[in-house]
């Protein structure tokens, strides 16, 4: 027998998170240590066409300021280079970074980046990802699709002509904000030999030392990314925030510098669960075969894509549901908003789909006048079976965990559908 699986082993770091000695980010400080506040636009969608920080370098106890002019390449992404450490001719959103201030207090930090005067014109904003989608939109960037995807396994027109029945339906999903307890926090430190160590609360600290180095135009060698104890991710982590505008800091003032986000901020300049747009169509006999299902997603980006071409890949995999479908067409489009960024957060695309496609097989169940249950015990996928993206099931157990679902449940004594 195992010595680990199945076994109640205690956690390393339990005695020192109930005693209250780990450390958070937080928690991380060093000496002659300077405060961070960032300006952000506080507007969905303008031109910048001027940033002034005169007045808040003039500021007593100000060490430095830093803007888009400061940072050696300004632009970053997991697949798309479009995210700019810091605004510099265009605004996309309003937690866009405009100017980041080091101070030798929190309060004068505050001030200073209060003080800095913004020079804009403002543009016609975007916030459905739909009418993001029509020509004449308002343009976040230079096209407002950045990617499209498309999954054909069969012949769906064959599949709705050999239906009794066809069923169409539109979801949608919200903004989902992660809500961890800890904020966003983040120290670095520029040595005099050149080296920076930047420590921070991500979930993923190699990917922000990558994203450092390209921004800063650093090798990876000179830079150390340290996270401490983590009091919350799931996803929302997962990516560099405003590292960079620290480390530029500290690079300038020559002293390590820290910021913290306000409870403000991360609603309003961290990443979001992706909403949806979701349209389904399914063809089905009065017996319960699935002839066809369409479906088409567009999933609102917000102003950068950030993880949204991976999150949507992964919704896409997953559209046509567990199902035993011959004829299946998914189109996905990721589009650009002036809304928050999507992000990663847990389940990466999938519940929304998820959401969809269960609600939606009720729906064709219900419309033929089958139990759901049975109906889901008919179509789903076993072993052998080819999902729409080519893929061979091999130990599928669906069927079997939806016959004991059903026992245990008293499905049948609760009224045929479970009600």
């Amino acid at each position: 027998m195992s010595p680990v699986i199945g076994q109640r082993l205690p956690r390393h770091d339990a005695v020192l998170q109930v005693t209250g000695r780990s450390l958070y980010g937080e928690d991380i400080k060093m000496p002659g240590m300077l405060y961070c506040k960032v300006r952000r636009a506080g507007i969905p969608h303008a031109r910048l066409i001027e940033v002034d920080t005169s007045a808040a370098e003039a500021i007593p106890g100000v060490m430095g300021v830093v803007t888009a002019k400061d940072v050696p390449f300004n632009a970053f992404g997991f697949t798309h280079l479009d995210q700019p450490v810091m605004a510099q001719d265009k605004i996309r959103y309003e937690g866009d970074a405009i100017a980041g201030v080091a101070a030798t207090s929190l309060e004068v930090a505050d001030q200073a980046a209060k003080a800095i005067k913004i020079k804009y014109e403002e543009l016609p904003a975007v916030f459905d990802p739909l009418e993001a989608m029509k020509p004449d939109a308002p343009k976040v960037h230079k096209d407002n699709i950045p990617t499209h995807f498309t999954v054909v396994h069969g012949d769906i027109e064959k599949g709705f002509a050999e239906a009794d029945k066809i069923i169409e339906e539109r979801y949608t999903t919200q903004f989902v904000e992660h809500v961890h307890i800890e904020p966003h926090a983040q120290l670095a430190y520029y040595d005099p030999t050149g080296r920076l160590t930047v420590w921070t609360t991500v979930q993923r600290p190699f990917l922000v030392a990558s994203d450092l180095g390209k921004v800063l135009k650093m090798p990876l060698s000179k830079i150390r990314v340290l996270t401490p104890c983590i009091g919350g991710g799931f996803g929302g982590k997962n990516e560099m925030t405003t590292e960079a505008i620290v480390a530029l800091l500290s690079m300038k003032t020559g002293r390590p510098v820290k910021l913290v986000f306000t409870r403000e901020e991360e609603f309003t300049a961290t990443t979001v669960r992706h909403p949806y747009v979701m349209f389904y169509k399914t063809g089905v006999k009065m017996d319960g075969t699935i002839t066809a299902r369409e479906v088409k997603i567009i999933s609102d980006a917000g102003a950068y894509v950030s993880w949204g071409e991976s999150t949507l890949t992964k919704a896409l995999v997953h559209a046509a549901g567990p199902y035993r479908i011959p004829n299946v067409r998914i189109e996905a489009y990721l589009v650009y908003t002036n809304n928050n960024i999507g992000g990663a957060m847990r389940g990466f695309g999938v519940p929304q789909a998820g959401y969809a496609y269960e609600c939606h097989t009720d729906s064709v169940a219900r419309a033929i006048g089958m139990d759901p249950m049975e109906f889901r015990m008919k179509n789903c996928v076993v072993s052998g079976d080819t999902l729409p993206t080519g893929q061979t099931l091999q130990n599928a157990t669906l069927d079997e965990i939806l016959k004991k679902l059903s026992s245990m449940s008293g499905w049948k004594v609760a009224g045929g559908d479970g009600r």
